[in-house]
């Protein structure tokens, strides 16, 4: 399968999907992805399949920087105060990410450190993007009286939200760029089928696409975590530490792991499922109930995100 960032939750679901309606009892859905066998620094951004071959080809990086200039100035919000909001983001994966023996950057950083790194593209620097990495995950689905013969911790499928855009936002002149609909309708989806009606009450813990650390201020908001334009004040609460009110890249994210895209949805599932299992490591939050994973990509406007929840 193919659906850029969220591809192998689009698989995870499939794979469920098959399981539920009757079709097949075992389904084994796999990730993989080896970015560093080609010949770019970051994710390489097909010019003829993205622009009108006039226009030229704008990488991740400089959509994501857009869209903090716009979300600084949506709000009216002092360029610099949202730069350290966006590094605290950034301090707070790589402290989990030192503890994850699986993560790929294992060393805490400071707010000066990301404050001083050199800019990759304004106003974002370099620890506010994730890095280049190969990887692969796997994960097995089946129903839950099958698993009950395999093993006493097993994890259950909750729900899962699957949207994707028609382009809306490079066709239209409104598109505030503030918030992905993606996002919304995913999780609305996958709130409706768990019984969510309050996520950052109910919810425990969440791997979210923090590719940029704008993304993940902005999937705060589109998730429910925090009110439209006040994620800024979670952030500041301590809310999304691994020891507050909802842990958020509780592994270290893609910030600390990369983005091997067709591998980072079931890398997530998997840290969600370790944590349901109470099996961690020095990253486990207390009693979890319910986990969230949530991936997006494609281009600002023009997006496919997944939303799945997990529970014991």
């Amino acid at each position: 399968m193919e659906n850029a960032c969220a591809t192998t939750t689009d698989a995870f679901m499939n794979a469920c999907f098959a399981v539920a309606a009757g079709v097949y009892d075992i389904v084994l859905a796999a990730g993989v992805e080896k970015l560093k066998d080609n010949p770019y620094t970051g994710l390489a951004v097909g010019g003829g399949m993205l622009t009108s071959g006039v226009q030229p080809a704008v990488p991740p990086p400089v959509q994501f920087a857009l869209a903090a200039t716009r979300y600084a100035h949506h709000y009216d919000y002092p360029m610099e105060e949202l730069k350290r909001i966006l590094a605290k983001i950034a301090v707070k994966n790589h402290a989990n990410g030192a503890k994850n023996p699986k993560a790929h950057f294992r060393r805490e950083i400071t707010l000066d450190d990301v404050l001083k790194a050199p800019t990759v593209a304004w106003p974002l620097g370099l620890y506010d993007c994730c890095g280049v990495s190969d990887g692969a995950a796997v994960a097995i689905i089946t129903r839950p009286d099958i698993a009950k013969k395999m093993r006493d911790d097993y994890v259950l499928v909750k729900g899962i939200g699957f949207a994707v855009s028609g382009r809306q936002g490079l066709l239209q002149d409104d598109y505030d760029v503030v918030h992905f609909e993606e996002s919304v309708r995913a999780a609305r989806m996958a709130y409706e089928q768990t019984g969510v009606t309050n996520p950052l009450k109910e919810i425990d813990l969440a791997e979210v696409h923090d590719c940029f650390t704008i993304t993940e201020l902005l999937i705060y908001e589109d998730l429910g975590f925090a009110p439209r334009g006040r994620a800024r004040e979670q952030v500041e609460a301590g809310t999304f530490e691994l020891n507050g009110e909802l842990a958020v890249n509780p592994d270290g994210g893609l910030k600390c792991f990369g983005h091997p895209i067709g591998g980072s949805g079931l890398r997530m599932i998997y840290e969600v499922y370790k944590q349901m299992q109470g099996k961690a490591g020095p990253q486990q939050r207390q009693n979890p109930t319910l986990g969230l994973t949530h991936n997006i990509g494609g281009l600002p406007g023009s997006f496919t995100c997944s939303v799945a929840i997990f529970g014991r």
